[in-house]
């Protein structure tokens, strides 16, 4: 007799039961897949920020814009390598709805500050030599079919009419996390067509330093420089400034786990009784393998093998079916960061594991210590 046509056909003894079992391994490890995705996309900023990179807003509020004039100020801060800046648009696309992150950059020196997003030369080339081009992030284009030369309409909200942009240059991220919904044009156009008020402001600062571990002091150094001024700085890392952003979400990642511990521990105890009532079942067939000179070691192996069989099956095709859903993003609008990681998937597949040993784990001890005339007595 063969150790594994004998398993299959224990799973197959009750078929209906073992495809439930099954299913509800799948169904916890699709919802796991799909917790860790969107605990990703409320943390992604964070993963991704650079850790050479400052940010420096007004102290006031991050709506509150900074003058132009701070630019060479805090270039000249001791430390500090490159500085770029940026606008907030916030305009509609056709639709409310279809919203996306949109700025007013710096065209000299904002590709440089980002070297992570990849932008073909003769493309940003273009968009140089155009007042009126625009830089769109892969996801966004292709969620609205863009291409270059297409001639894009945006309705100003923050600032008010109807602004038309030329798409000169599609980026890439050169990681699968890096944000590709952004919508960049040119700062000196804003300042052309805005209200007289921009006029010499910016919305924020972004700065290089030369060394990350000289963050603290740095931002210390610019927010020292214009204190008790009309416009006084706050100077954050981009990861502080990223995880200040994911906090105005709640503490997301201790309600997901918390979700998922639930439904771990849930499966636990319906794959554990599952287990313990197959091999009650089987009460008899055990006392006979014992009979004719299996071991107890056999027989826990034996079982143990079969609650990880089921729960392999399940945590792959769950965390199949969530990677394929992760692929295709359902809420791209909402969560444009929606993948589920390598690491995850191991860890999703190590879970899996451990929880089909610990359910199996009773039962397994229950038929390794059966004493074959008590079995023989119940049939």
């Amino acid at each position: 007799m063969k150790f594994l046509p004998l398993l299959l056909a224990n799973l197959g003894r009750k078929k209906v039961r073992t495809v439930l079992t099954v299913g509800s391994f799948a169904v916890a490890l699709f919802l796991f897949g799909l917790l860790v995705a969107i605990r990703g996309a409320f943390s992604q900023g964070i993963d991704v920020a650079g850790a050479d990179r400052l940010m420096v807003t007004n102290r006031t509020s991050i709506i509150q814009p900074l003058p132009f004039a701070y630019r060479d100020r805090i270039q000249r801060v001791p430390g500090v390598t490159q500085v770029t800046f940026a606008n907030w648009f916030g305009g509609v696309y056709q639709d409310p709805n279809n919203f996306f992150p949109q700025f007013a950059v710096d065209q000299e020196t904002y590709r440089e500050m980002y070297p992570e997003f990849v932008i073909p030369d003769e493309q940003w080339q273009g968009f140089l030599s155009d007042k009126a081009g625009c830089v769109a992030g892969e996801a966004i284009a292709k969620r609205f079919g863009w291409k270059i030369g297409d001639r894009i309409p945006i309705q100003g909200a923050i600032f008010p009419g109807n602004w038309e942009f030329n798409l000169r240059a599609i980026y890439k991220g050169s990681r699968k996390q890096d944000d590709t919904t952004q919508f960049w044009f040119r700062h000196d156009y804003l300042e052309e067509k805005a209200p007289p008020w921009l006029k010499g402001l910016v919305g924020w600062y972004t700065i290089r330093i030369a060394d990350p571990g000289e963050s603290a002091q740095v931002a210390k150094t610019i927010d020292e420089r214009f204190s008790n001024s009309a416009w006084e700085t706050r100077a954050m890392s981009e990861k502080a400034m990223a995880a200040t952003f994911a906090k105005m979400q709640g503490n997301i990642e201790f309600l997901l786990m918390s979700i998922g511990a639930i439904v771990f521990f849930t499966l636990l105890l319906v794959t554990g009784n599952t287990m313990a009532i197959a091999v009650r079942e089987r009460t008899a067939e055990l006392a006979v393998l014992k009979a004719v000179g299996f071991s107890d070691r056999f027989l826990l192996f034996f079982v143990l093998v079969e609650s990880l069989l089921i729960a392999a099956v399940g945590g792959a095709l769950g965390l199949g079916l969530a990677e394929l859903v992760a692929l295709n993003n359902p809420m791209a609008a909402m969560l444009p960061f929606f993948y589920i990681s390598g690491a995850a998937l191991v860890a999703g597949l190590v879970l899996t594991a451990v929880v089909g040993m610990v359910s199996g784990l009773i039962p397994a001890l229950t038929a390794s210590r059966l004493r074959v005339i008590d079995a023989m007595r119940r049939i």
